[in-house]
């Protein structure tokens, strides 16, 4: 069977992982470029082609730089990743169709359950893997992402025991759509070999991975919003500080004049003056200052927005506008847990193939199958609604064990000695929780037959009442007799029934449950 590496090139089989440290952290990387510095429409469009040729340094400081400075941009894309770190995972035994849930020990292989508890414990032991998934998925705003993996052999097993997050502009394509790490020693880019890093790649669009990345699609969006927001503030400086003017006499002397303008300007800073009595300065205003505001502010909003349909799918879960409303928020939101679906199946596979597997290949053989690395992406079950599905199940005399019912709420049973919290309505009357906990155990009385009669009166009263209540009122209020068949006519088909039909019910169940019994006692006379 052939075995591929990370980048899906043919390799054949090796005995150990490579321990030599090649991307190791080098103090230049923390250094920058800043080429959002001066940001205009043409530079970005070279930083663009750059990255197009394959080299990508321009184009990784920007998007750095990007999630820097833009706050908006930065909470989304925390978001995004935090939506995946957050998630529980596990590592499943290999079966076939055990993908997304944990395989049925029935059948399955001994030595899978083996694999995978190695596994677990080595991922497991390492003390930074939550920081290594976060780093990995940059990849979703840069279009890839890479961490270098530090295998060790203890006890003559391969072992991982950290991954090293790399830059994105340590990587060049220039000469191939695969990458090469740049070091001291390869200014051009060093080949990479098999399973020395975990590459992630984010596929938000079709294409070379060097264009993947959702922060391209949000980067003429930034410019355009840093363009508002420096007229925004600059707007700002200009009408939100009061213009101050000082007036002098014409025969003032130069030393008024100067005392003047130090008085003035001691009130503030910018957008002082002094100017002669006899003078006057009209300043004319092309567009009113609120309506200015509103543009530049309409002009954010409107990126922020944009940014959002590209992070996140959606607005409404961001900022519930003017027109927004929790319906719609909700709708979007289903829209973003596809996207959190999407991202660890993708993250999933990457580790799976990328650290699983040779982690695998070394310890136990390339021909072992390799375990499923899993997101818990079960969603919390409505238990108010599950709750309704047990009532009608059991109201309709369908036996529910109460150990199975304690797991699915997670209530436990009571222990021995226990005050056990009841409700008088939970169930039925008491009569007939008591004609149930006969049925088990002991044979009926005319009492206990009797008091069940007796209590079903009752419920049934109250139940009839709630039921007539809309009528009865309407009837007193009425004029007429003809008022009052019309009244009663409109509210039949609004008349409330549940309760009468859910009494009649439990007490057709009820009745059932005793003449089952006493025909069981029958039967044993």
């Amino acid at each position: 069977m052939p075995i591929y590496d990370q980048f899906g090139r043919e390799i054949k089989s090796i005995a150990k992982p490579e321990t030599r440290q090649v991307a190791t952290v080098r103090i230049s990387d923390r250094w920058s470029m800043y080429p959002s510095e001066g940001l205009t429409p043409v530079k970005l469009a070279a930083i663009f082609k750059e990255a197009d040729a394959g080299d990508v340094y321009r184009q990784a400081e920007l998007f750095e730089e990007m999630e820097e400075k833009d706050t908006h941009l930065s909470a989304e894309l925390l978001k995004r990743k935090n939506a995946v770190n957050s998630l529980d995972f596990d590592i499943v035994p290999y079966e076939e169709g055990a993908r997304t849930s944990s395989a049925p020990k029935k059948g399955r292989p001994a030595k899978s359950d083996k694999v995978a508890e190695f596994c677990r414990d080595v991922i497991f032991s390492m003390t930074s893997f939550e920081d290594a998934l976060f780093d990995l998925l940059d990849a979703i705003g840069k279009g890839f992402a890479a961490s270098w993996i530090k295998w060790e052999i203890v006890g003559g097993k391969a072992i991982v025991s950290d991954l090293e997050w790399i830059h994105q502009k340590r990587f060049t394509f220039t000469d191939s759509i695969v990458p090469k790490l740049i070091t001291d020693e390869s200014a051009g880019g060093e080949e990479i070999g098999p399973f020395q890093v975990i590459y992630h790649r984010h596929k938000a669009r079709s294409g070379y991975d060097t264009r993947a990345g959702l922060l391209r699609v949000c980067a003429w969006m930034y410019l355009f919003k840093n363009y508002s927001i420096k007229d925004w503030v600059a707007f700002a400086e200009v009408f939100g500080m009061p213009l101050r003017i000082g007036k002098y006499d014409q025969g003032a002397s130069q030393d008024d004049k100067d005392a003047l303008i130090t008085a003035i300007q001691s009130l503030g800073s910018d957008a002082a003056g002094v100017i002669s009595k006899n003078t006057d300065i009209e300043f004319v205003e092309a567009v009113k200052g609120a309506t200015k505001e509103n543009i530049y502010k309409a002009l954010g909003d409107f990126c922020n927005k944009e940014m959002s349909k590209a992070i996140i799918g959606a607005t409404l879960t961001t900022e519930v506008g003017e027109k927004g409303s929790y319906a719609a928020s909700k709708t979007h939101n289903e829209v973003r847990l596809d996207l959190v679906k999407s991202d660890c199946w993708s993250l999933a596979n990457t580790l799976r193939m990328q650290l699983l597997r040779p982690l695998v290949g070394f310890n136990f053989g390339w021909d072992t199958p390799v375990p499923w690395f899993r997101f818990d992406l079960q969603e919390p079950e409505d238990l108010k609604t599950l709750s309704e599905v047990y009532k009608n199940v059991i109201g309709f005399g369908q036996p529910v064990a109460a150990e199975h019912v304690s797991e699915r709420f997670n209530i436990p049973l009571p222990e021995k000695g226990q005050s056990v919290l009841a409700s008088p309505t939970q169930g039925g009357p008491a009569a007939m929780k008591r004609v149930a906990a006969k049925t088990a155990q002991d044979r009926f009385s005319q009492e206990d037959v009797d008091d069940l009669s007796h209590q079903g009166a009752i419920d049934a009263n109250e139940a009839v009442e709630a039921l007539l209540r809309p009528v009865l009122e309407a009837i007193e209020g009425a004029k007429s007799f003809s008022e009052i068949g019309e009244t009663i006519y409109k509210l039949y088909p609004r008349l409330d029934s549940e309760a009468f039909e859910e009494l009649l019910a439990r007490a057709m169940f009820a009745a059932g449950l005793t003449g089952y019994a006493a025909a069981e006692a029958d039967e044993e006379d």
